[in-house]
């Protein structure tokens, strides 16, 4: 805006006019004191400025301005009429004044004067914004490398206190820091520390481009300046990135010597106890197929004395002490003896078969199911007994073997019964996730539940532990007939296939066996 000042009306009006065809704001005082207020309330590009006017005339009103900060450094034009004289056109530039204009004003000339004055105000304003911006950039600045310097004073005060030797890499791929630690290795920073010359240049490695991104790890062997062994450091480095882009490098040399030598130490001590573990292999090989040899003389050497045994002693008490009670008791009992013995050998030739290698193959375990009930066919009915069962399903198996163990624990269910009340066998199914007693049920799980209940006889879980060992009984022989190693085929069997077994039961209130199967054996 423009302030015109005079104190007569017909030339504020000229003026005015003037400048408003031009599409110039204008504001009209007319007097020196009039000016002066509308100076200090509103700023103004240009004031227009009679000399000649009552109380107060342009130069007084020019001097006041220039002790104003928000007016010193406005442009004035001053308009005179009388004083045309060199003294006060001096005066009037000496005053604070741009140009001093006499009057009659040709009005061509003031506008151009007037335009050229806006220009330069125009500029003078975006030349301080520019100036205000610049000032802000280099404060910006400023603050930016305070804290960059100050980022780097604390990245190096940290690199000082690692372990590690320490290291930065600028922009130029050139270290430009190392700690303490570094000098130990080398003389200075543009000497990288002495490699084994058999490690490959991992330094040219590294500068590869997907590695100065993504950052880069390697093993090396260095030596310390005016030493001769070498030791192994873990070599890595990585990118510092700041908006998006990198600005340094750091990397770290790790001493990994001590892990390296109790590794070589530990792969001799593994050598050596794989070694001794062959050897033993070997000796268990031995003893298996000695093993095979035994069980063999016992299923065809020992089992034949017994027989006869069985055999001969019949036909004595059939043949001559039918009419002698006493000794045909007698008689019995050697039977019975024999019939133990040849149960013993019978379970410990199953027992000892279960050390050898097998293969496993796709078996039904509805199939194997159905093949013991029927052999017990005869003993359920003669019994009563009742049985349920799920669908059970395809699993890798030992056919043999798992025919062995739930014919073991279906026997002991028909078995190990309460007097006078007919067995209740009932076998559950089901997949579940994980090889564990209490897994969640999954559809899709990798291993089968099984669980085989009875309502018998039942035993204190004190001696879970005991059930499953050979030859131990927690029932009378003279009670409930057995060798005492059924479960113990059982647990081998289901050791055998991956699996685990065991057994929750109550005393008088029966047995539930649950077993957890691999459906599929690696």
């Amino acid at each position: 805006m423009i302030l015109i000042v005079d104190d007569r009306e017909d030339n504020l009006f000229a003026l005015k006019h003037t400048l408003e065809l031009n599409n110039f704001n204008v504001d009209v005082a007319q007097s020196g004191e009039e000016a002066l207020k509308k100076i200090l309330k509103n700023t103004y590009f240009l004031v227009i400025l009679d000399v000649q006017m009552p109380n107060m005339d342009g130069f007084e009103v020019a001097q006041l301005m220039s002790q104003y900060s928000k007016s010193k450094d406005t442009p004035i034009i001053f308009l005179s009429a009388v004083n045309k004289e060199k003294k006060f056109i001096t005066k009037g530039y000496t005053s604070g004044g741009i140009d001093y204009v006499t009057k009659p004003v040709d009005p061509d000339i003031l506008l151009l004067k007037v335009k050229t004055f806006y220009t330069l105000s125009q500029q003078k304003i975006e030349l301080k914004k520019t100036q205000a911006s610049l000032i802000k950039e280099i404060e910006i600045r400023k603050q930016a490398q305070q804290e960059i310097e100050k980022n780097n004073e604390e990245l190096h005060s940290v690199m000082e206190s690692l372990p590690q030797i320490a290291f930065t890499i600028n922009k130029d791929e050139k270290i430009d820091y190392a700690n303490n630690k570094w000098y130990k290795y080398s003389p200075d920073l543009t000497t990288f520390p002495e490699t084994h010359p058999k490690d490959y240049d991992f330094i040219g490695e590294w500068k590869k481009s997907e590695y100065k991104t993504k950052g880069f790890t390697a093993e090396v062997r260095l030596k310390k300046t005016g030493e001769h062994p070498f030791r192994y450091f873990l070599y890595k480095i990585i990118p510092v990135i700041q908006n998006d882009e990198i600005i340094k490098w750091v990397g770290t040399l790790t001493d990994i010597n001590p892990q390296k030598e109790a590794n070589r130490l530990l792969e001799q001590k593994v050598e050596e106890r794989t070694h001794e573990l062959l050897n033993k292999n070997e000796e268990l090989e031995n003893s298996n197929q000695e093993l095979q040899q035994v069980a063999w003389v016992i299923s065809h050497d020992l089992k034949e004395p017994v027989r006869k045994m069985k055999t001969f002693s019949s036909l004595v008490r059939d043949k001559y002490l039918t009419n002698n009670e006493a000794a045909f008791e007698e008689f019995n009992k050697v039977i019975k003896a024999a019939d133990r013995m040849a149960d013993l050998i019978n379970d410990l030739v199953d027992f000892s078969k279960l050390s050898a290698s097998n293969k496993f193959s796709k078996t039904n375990l509805n199939m194997v199911i159905d093949d013991i009930l029927f052999d017990f066919d005869t003993e359920i009915k003669d019994k009563n007994a009742e049985i349920q069962r799920d669908d059970l399903p395809t699993i890798d198996a030992i056919g043999s073997q798992i025919r062995q163990l739930f014919q073991n624990l279906i026997s002991n269910a028909l078995k190990f019964i309460q007097p006078n009340i007919s067995p209740k066998l009932k076998i559950e199914s089901e997949l579940v996730a994980t090889l564990d007693f209490n897994s969640k049920v999954s559809k899709s799980g990798d291993y089968c539940r099984i669980k085989v209940q009875d309502k018998g006889i039942g035993f204190d879980e004190i001696f879970l532990d005991k059930i499953f060992l050979i030859f131990q009984r927690l029932e009378s022989r003279n009670k409930y007939e057995g060798t005492g190693i059924g479960l113990a085929i059982a647990r081998k069997v289901v050791e055998k296939h991956n699996g685990i077994i065991t057994a929750e039961s109550t005393l008088d209130k029966g047995t539930t066996f649950i077993i957890v199967l691999p459906i599929h054996q690696n």
